[in-house]
C-alpha cells in the first residue's frame, strides 16, 4: 500500500461501508447514522493512516475528531453523560498528550489544557474567570461553522 494514499483509502472505505450499512437499514445500528459517525469515521481514517505511513502529523486531528464524534454519541444517547465545555479541552488535551508520547513534543499545551480541564470538570466553585471561558465557548458552540470557515480562509491563506 502507498503510505501518502493511505488516508484516501482508509476515508473511502469508512465512508463506503458507512453508507451500505445505511443502505442495508439495519435496525440495530440506526441511532449510528448521523454526523458524529462520520466525524469517527474520519478520525479513524487519519489514525490508520498514521499507524500504516509512520506520519505522527494525522495523530492530532485523528484523536480530537474520533474525541469530539465519541463526545457527540455520548450526549445523544446517554442522559447521564457530561455536558460540559471542559469535555472538549479534555478531548484536545488528551490529543496533545497521545501525540507527545509519539514525538515528543507538545507536553505544555497538554498538560494546561488537561489541568484546565480537570480542574473545571470536579471543582465544586469555580473563579469568576471561568464565566468568560463558558461563554466563549458557548459562541464556539452556537457559530462553529463561521470558525471553520475561518479557519479554512487563514490555512488557504497563509503561505
Amino acid at each position: 500500500m502507498k503510505k501518502q494514499n493511505s488516508f484516501t483509502g482508509f476515508l473511502l472505505l469508512g465512508l463506503g461501508g458507512y453508507f451500505l450499512l445505511r443502505q442495508f437499514n439495519i435496525p440495530f445500528l440506526n441511532p449510528f447514522y448521523s454526523w458524529p459517525t462520520i466525524l469517527i469515521i474520519i478520525g479513524a481514517a487519519l489514525l490508520l493512516h498514521n499507524y500504516f505511513s509512520k506520519d505522527s502529523s494525522t495523530l492530532l486531528p485523528g484523536i480530537i475528531l474520533t474525541g469530539f464524534g465519541i463526545h457527540f454519541h455520548g450526549l445523544e444517547r446517554y442522559p447521564n453523560w457530561i455536558d460540559h465545555w471542559a469535555v472538549y479541552t479534555l478531548i484536545i488535551g488528551t490529543g496533545f498528550f497521545i501525540k507527545y508520547l509519539k514525538t515528543k513534543s507538545g507536553i505544555i499545551p497538554a498538560l494546561v489544557l488537561l489541568g484546565l480541564s480537570i480542574f473545571a470538570l470536579f471543582s465544586t466553585s469555580n473563579p469568576e474567570w471561568f464565566e468568560y471561558i463558558s461563554v466563549v465557548i458557548t459562541f464556539v458552540e452556537r457559530f462553529w461553522p463561521v470558525v471553520l470557515v475561518i479557519a479554512g480562509v487563514y490555512i488557504l491563506k497563509k503561505k
